[in-house]
């Protein structure tokens, strides 16, 4: 039960955190493209991978704070769903290359955020 309001408390930073990302994505560089999604959609992708390698693979990250920081935190900052609704938009307006370049940027740049987290997780415990 402990877990679970970890898991809980996480998601709700996770969430505050999303909104303000995405909102300061909307001001810096406008509404023309899901700035904000992609933004954290990367983030979270980088921080997962380092959080789960650090986790794992050494005693730094406690089982509880890593389930705080990856299913709570980041669970509530990533949005995949947000990220399928807005390509879909993209789709039933027509706009096949702002669809096909969200889901490009969002594929290649969470993996790469992905191989980033690992490779920053195992610099760190080989320091």
């Amino acid at each position: 039960m402990e877990r679970l309001l970890w898991v809980c408390l996480g998601s709700a930073l996770g969430g505050g955190a999303r909104y303000l990302i995405s909102q300061a994505a909307l001001v810096l560089l406008g509404p023309s493209f899901p700035y904000g999604t992609l933004t954290v959609n990367v983030i979270g992708s980088y921080l997962i991978g380092l959080i789960m390698h650090v986790g794992l693979e050494s005693t730094l990250i406690a089982p509880t704070l890593r389930i705080f920081l990856t299913t709570g935190v980041m669970g509530g900052l990533t949005t995949y769903s947000t990220f399928n609704y807005e390509t879909l938009q993209f789709a039933s307006e027509g706009d096949w290359h702002l669809g096909a370049l969200n889901m490009a940027a969002t594929v290649v740049g969470c993996l790469a955020a992905g191989v980033l987290g690992l490779a920053s997780g195992r610099a760190l415990l080989d320091g």
